[in-house]
C-alpha cells in the first residue's frame, strides 16, 4: 500500500503578475500535488484578495501599505493572516511553512526577499532575473552554502538546466541563448527612432508583463539573461552567445567540448518552465498544447544586430566589468523603461541613458549587499536627472 505524498507548499512572491498568475494556473491543474502557502502583491489589492479567498493561503502580503486596510477588511473572518510593507514581504519570504518560493517580483525588489528565502533553506523557483543580475555572486554563494537549488523559470535558462541534466561532469564549451528578436527584429536604429509604447509591447510570440516586454523589444532582456546564465551555470561571458530564433521553438542550446549540442524545444508557453520548476526534481503530466514539426517546416537562426540593439552589448560590458556595474545597468534600465512606458522617454533613450549611467556612477570591484543597494539608489537618482535633460516626447 503506497502512502499519499504530502502536497508541496508554494509561496508566490508576485502572485498578481504575469508569471504569478500562470503559476497559479499550473497549480490549479495539479491540486493533488501543490498547495498555496503564501501570496504577495505590490499594488493589485483587488486581485490579491480574490486569489486569497480562492486559495486560502496561510499568509498574504501587500507590499504597498496604502492597501493594507482594504486587504484586511476583505479577508476578515478567514484564516489568512495579512501583512503589509516591504519589510514584511522580506521577512515572509523566509518564514517556515513553504517548501518552495517562486520569486516572480519585478526588478531589484526581489533581491532581499529571495535572499531571505535562501537563508531559510527554501528551494527557489526564480523568475526574478534581476536578483541574479545585480547580486549573482552573493546569491549563488549563499545558495551553495545553504544547499538550496535555484531553479530558473524563464524559458531559456530552464532549457539550459534541462540540457545539463545528467551532464554534470561534462564541461560546457558554449551556451546559446535564443531570442525571438522581439517586435523590432530586422529594423535599424534609425527606424526605431519613433516607435511607440504600443508597438514595443506587441511581442510576436510571448505573453508577458509590460516591463519584460519592453526589455525584450530592446534586447535588454537577453542581456539580463546572459548575466543570469553566467551565475546559474558558472560559465564566463566568452562562452555565452545570443542568437536570434524568430519561431521561439528552440529555447536554448548547450554545446559540449566534444562539439555535440543539446537543445530543449517546445511551443512558446511560460507555463512549461514554471511547471518544470515547481515539480522539480521530477516531471508531471500536462495538457499543454504539443509541438508539431509539420506546423514548423522551417526553423531559422540569425545573428544579433548589436548596432541596432546596443542594450545587449551594454549587458556584456557590464558582465565583463563585474562588481556593481550590472547593478548600475539594471537600475538605469528600470528607470528609463518606466519613463518610456509612461510617455516620458523615447525608445532609443533607453540604451543612451543606461550607457551614461554606466560611465558616470563609480565602479566597485567587490561590492557587498549594502553597497549594491546604495549603487542601485544612486543610479536611479542619476537616471531620473538625465531624463530631465532629454527632448520632450511628442504625445
Amino acid at each position: 500500500m503506497s502512502l499519499k505524498k504530502p502536497l508541496k507548499k508554494i509561496a508566490i512572491l508576485g502572485s498578481t503578475g504575469s508569471v504569478g498568475r500562470q503559476a497559479l494556473e499550473v497549480i490549479d491543474g495539479n491540486p493533488n500535488l501543490f498547495a498555496i502557502e503564501m501570496l504577495s502583491a505590490q499594488n493589485n489589492a483587488s486581485l490579491l484578495i480574490r486569489q486569497a479567498l480562492y486559495y486560502k493561503p496561510a499568509l498574504v502580503v501587500i507590499a504597498n501599505e496604502l492597501h493594507e486596510a482594504q486587504v484586511k477588511e476583505a479577508l476578515k473572518g478567514t484564516k489568512t493572516k495579512v501583512l503589509s510593507g516591504v519589510q514584511a514581504l522580506e521577512e515572509a519570504a523566509g518564514m517556515p511553512g513553504a517548501d518552495m518560493v517562486l520569486s516572480a517580483l519585478v526588478g531589484i525588489s526581489g533581491l532581499r526577499p529571495t535572499l531571505n528565502a535562501i537563508k531559510s533553506g527554501k528551494h527557489i523557483a526564480l523568475a526574478n532575473k534581476e536578483t541574479l543580475v545585480v547580486a549573482g555572486q552573493l546569491i549563488t554563494k549563499l545558495a551553495r552554502e545553504r544547499e538550496v537549488n535555484l531553479l530558473p523559470v524563464d524559458s531559456e535558462h530552464s532549457a539550459i538546466y534541462q540540457c545539463l541534466m545528467g551532464e554534470e561532469d561534462n564541461p560546457i564549451e558554449k551556451i546559446y541563448l535564443t531570442a525571438s528578436g522581439g517586435p523590432f527584429r530586422g529594423m535599424t536604429r534609425e527606424q526605431m527612432q519613433y516607435v511607440t509604447r504600443e508597438q514595443a509591447l506587441n511581442h510576436p510570440n510571448w505573453n508577458m508583463g509590460n516591463k519584460i516586454s519592453i526589455d525584450s523589444a530592446s534586447m535588454m532582456n537577453k542581456g539580463l539573461e546572459v548575466i543570469e546564465a553566467r551565475w546559474l551555470f558558472d560559465v564566463p561571458a566568452s562562452r555565452i552567445d545570443v542568437i536570434i530564433h524568430p519561431q521561439s521553438v528552440v529555447h536554448s542550446i548547450v554545446q559540449f567540448e566534444d562539439g555535440s549540442m543539446k537543445a530543449q524545444m517546445g511551443l512558446p508557453d511560460m507555463k512549461l518552465p514554471i511547471q518544470f520548476a515547481l515539480a522539480w526534481p521530477g516531471r508531471i503530466k500536462s495538457d499543454f498544447q504539443r509541438f508539431s514539426f509539420t506546423d514548423y517546416p522551417s526553423l531559422s537562426f540569425e545573428q544579433v544586430d548589436m548596432e541596432a540593439f546596443p542594450c545587449l552589448q551594454l549587458a556584456y560590458t557590464a558582465l565583463n566589468m563585474g562588481g556593481n556595474m550590472p547593478c548600475i545597468m539594471n537600475a538605469a534600465n528600470e528607470v528609463v523603461v518606466q519613463a518610456f512606458l509612461s510617455g516620458k522617454a523615447r525608445f532609443l533613450d533607453i540604451p543612451d541613458i543606461i550607457g551614461r549611467c554606466m560611465t558616470d556612477i563609480p565602479h566597485l570591484d567587490e561590492p557587498g549587499l549594502e553597497q549594491i543597494i546604495r549603487t542601485d539608489q544612486e543610479t536611479r537618482e542619476l537616471a531620473i536627472d538625465l531624463l530631465k535633460t532629454i527632448k520632450p516626447v511628442n504625445r
